[in-house]
């Protein structure tokens, strides 16, 4: 069984900047799809970037301001989030896909204060 582990949220203040890892336990694939999805309280789960062998998407509100990116080692990915905004508040979860099957982390808080 591959779990996802999260690191790196926090609080910050409007403006300040996070950056998020997520690792694959065992390291042993290179995952088709990876990506950061978020869900803030009362809303729907949304998926934040996502990166495959070429390709990287993000949603238009952190466009400018959040970089998704795959480490060496299989199975890492990091989310560097810069300018801050309260609106970025929520729980953040990675996510990973590779043979049908699909992977989801347990989630790290970001909290941004005005």
């Amino acid at each position: 069984q591959v779990q996802l582990v999260e690191s790196g949220g926090g609080s910050v203040r409007t403006g300040g900047s996070l950056r998020l890892s997520c690792a694959a336990s065992p390291s042993i694939f290179n995952f088709d799809f990876m990506g950061w999805y978020r869900q803030a309280p009362g809303k729907k789960r949304e998926l934040v970037a996502s990166i495959t062998s070429r390709i990287a998407y993000y949603v238009d509100s952190v466009k400018g301001r959040f970089t998704i990116s795959r480490g060496n080692a299989k199975g890492t990915l990091g989310l560097q989030m810069n300018s801050l905004e309260p609106e970025d508040t929520a729980v953040y979860y990675c996510h990973a896909e590779v043979q049908g099957c699909r992977y989801w982390g347990q989630g790290t808080q970001v909290t941004v204060s005005s």
